[in-house]
């Protein structure tokens, strides 16, 4: 009976033990659960990383619209090409509506023009016909290339929609190419739009655009926005170039190539 007694103690000893062994697997089973886990929350932060980086790239594309950007742009056979997915970057405030009005930059350090902004009305336009312009704006080398000649003094607000003419802050130095047809087009649509109605009002900033201390501007960008309704809406960059002539914009010299 002793012998049968201690066999039977030994055989649940043995059970006991394996029994003990047996619940290891769950212990296991809570690591791998805990590596999943890691898994989700390194699967999370992947996708949170992705979507910073989804963020850097758009802010990256927004960045476009800056001077210092459009500058470094190249010119690639489209002297006109959107920003922005032609969205203007006016803030609120300079949307509000109000009594017609214009500004403009002081020029710089080197006689340079900078930005101009205006609120326009059909009362700003001009009733007197445009006089000769005299002011020699920076990179100014003139010359006549086949078509006529290679530079016009450009307004950046032209003249039939703000009565500016002779002001040196309104006036740079653009191809013919950029002056007409590429800018004047534009101011056509626009004063036609004034011309439709006494209530009409667009905001308008146009700026020459230049690369580091050069003279000459690699072009221009032009924002706009009517106030009234959404009719007039763009913003567009338009390289300072001229078919069949190669510009130094260091100081607006020039070499024919064709």
């Amino acid at each position: 009976m002793k012998k049968f007694s201690l066999a039977l103690i030994m055989m649940l000893s043995l059970l006991t033990g394996c029994a003990t062994q047996s619940s290891a697997p769950s212990s296991s089973s809570s690591q791998v659960s805990s590596q999943t886990s890691s898994v989700t929350q390194s699967t999370s932060t992947s996708s949170q990383s992705s979507t910073t980086s989804s963020q850097s790239s758009s802010d990256a594309s927004n960045a476009q619209s800056t001077p210092t950007n459009l500058a470094n742009l190249n010119y690639s056979g489209s002297q006109e090409v959107v920003v922005n997915n032609d969205q203007p970057s006016f803030t609120d405030d300079d949307l509000k509506p109000g009594a017609p009005w214009q500004t403009y930059s002081d020029l710089d350090s080197l006689n340079r023009a900078g930005a101009a902004n205006a609120l326009l009305n059909q009362s700003m336009m001009p009733t007197a016909k445009r006089t000769a312009l005299t002011w020699n704006p920076t990179g100014w080398h003139n010359k006549r290339i086949k078509s006529g000649w290679l530079y016009n003094r450009s307004h950046l607000i032209g003249y039939q929609l703000s009565g500016q003419n002779n002001n040196p802050k309104n006036l740079m130095t653009g191809t013919r190419a950029l002056n007409a047809p590429e800018m004047l087009a534009h101011e056509n649509d626009i004063a036609y739009y004034l011309k439709q109605s006494a209530s009409h009002f667009v905001r308008y900033r146009v700026t020459p655009i230049f690369r580091g201390d050069e003279l000459l501007a690699r072009g221009v960008q032009m924002e706009v926005q009517s106030i009234d309704s959404p009719q007039i809406k763009f913003n567009r960059y338009i390289f300072n170039v001229q078919d069949g002539v190669q510009l130094n914009y260091a100081d607006g010299t020039s070499r024919v190539t064709q």
